[in-house]
């Protein structure tokens, strides 16, 4: 069983004031974001940190989606179903891991209050963030969960996320986008995606683009103004936030079966958690 160790909002008496930007994505809902933390495993073993993006509806806030985007949303929490999923098989088999699971769980809500284009909020890590578009919100709540999560200098840092239409026009919903600059890992967990099943495809965190970042009122804009590469300037985003952890990794899934499958019945999908916890079964091991 996990230990809990928080499960921090608004509501919470120990808010953590850092997480505003986190906590601005959710802010006109009557349900308050929370913050999941859980923990589980030997302290003295390999610290890993598996951060899941957990948007339980995205309408898109005051870029609104149309009809047709926002029939799916009920998924975008599919990047912390399957964290947790992953977690499941490594509490089962007893890996020998420090294991920390972080789930922003939020709604992006429309209302009056609602954060707009072009607000501009200080994140955990320091830098303060330009909001390009509201229906880029995941990359949002990531970022300051990946702070929290990369001040413990983790051994190996994960993120799944719901993240980006751009990957699936560039990959089709089978195929998640793998990031990171660690060759060693990618060529493992590419390897244990062939073993398992489970694909990913590695693309690249080309520096060059980070430069699109830039905004003329905040330290960085959480957005390019193009339409290129959206899924490459997500994870560029993302790495911004990753400091101190020894290995990061971050993927871009569907978490959907759009037709069914052998052995995939249309519906929710936990990608990447099976090429994961077969990396992980091998680098680790059980107790």
């Amino acid at each position: 069983m996990f230990e809990r160790r928080g499960i921090i909002g608004p509501a919470a008496p120990h808010l953590d004031p850092d997480l505003e930007k986190y906590l601005a994505a959710e802010q006109p809902l009557h349900l308050a974001p929370r913050l999941i933390d859980l923990q589980w495993g030997d302290t003295a073993a390999p610290r890993l940190t598996l951060i899941g993006k957990g948007v339980c509806f995205d309408s898109g806030g005051l870029d609104i989606k149309p009809a047709s985007g926002m029939r799916l949303m009920k998924k975008d929490m599919g990047g912390a179903a399957s964290v947790l999923a992953l977690a499941h098989m490594i509490m089962d088999r007893k890996l020998k891991v420090r294991l920390r699971v972080l789930i922003p769980a939020v709604e992006n809500a429309i209302a009056g209050n609602a954060f707009r284009p072009r607000d501009v909020y200080r994140s955990r890590k320091g830098p303060s963030v330009e909001i390009g578009n509201t229906d880029a919100e995941g990359r949002l709540v990531l970022a300051d969960a990946i702070s929290l999560a990369d001040e413990e200098a983790p051994d190996y840092l994960i993120t799944i996320a719901t993240l980006t239409g751009a990957a699936r026009v560039a990959l089709g919903p089978d195929l998640p986008p793998l990031y990171s600059d660690d060759e060693d890992l990618a060529a493992e967990l590419l390897a244990s995606g062939r073993a398992t099943g489970d694909p990913l495809w590695r693309m690249p965190l080309w520096a060059p683009y980070d430069k699109l970042l830039k905004s003329s009122v905040a330290d960085v804009g959480h957005i390019a103004e193009g339409s290129f590469a959206g899924s490459v300037i997500a994870a560029l985003f993302l790495k911004r936030f990753v400091r101190d952890a020894k290995r990061f990794a971050h993927l871009d899934i569907f978490g959907w079966v759009p037709r069914e499958q052998p052995g995939r019945p249309q519906g929710g999908e936990p990608q990447a958690a099976r090429a994961l916890f077969h990396f992980f079964r091998r680098e680790l091991g059980t107790s």
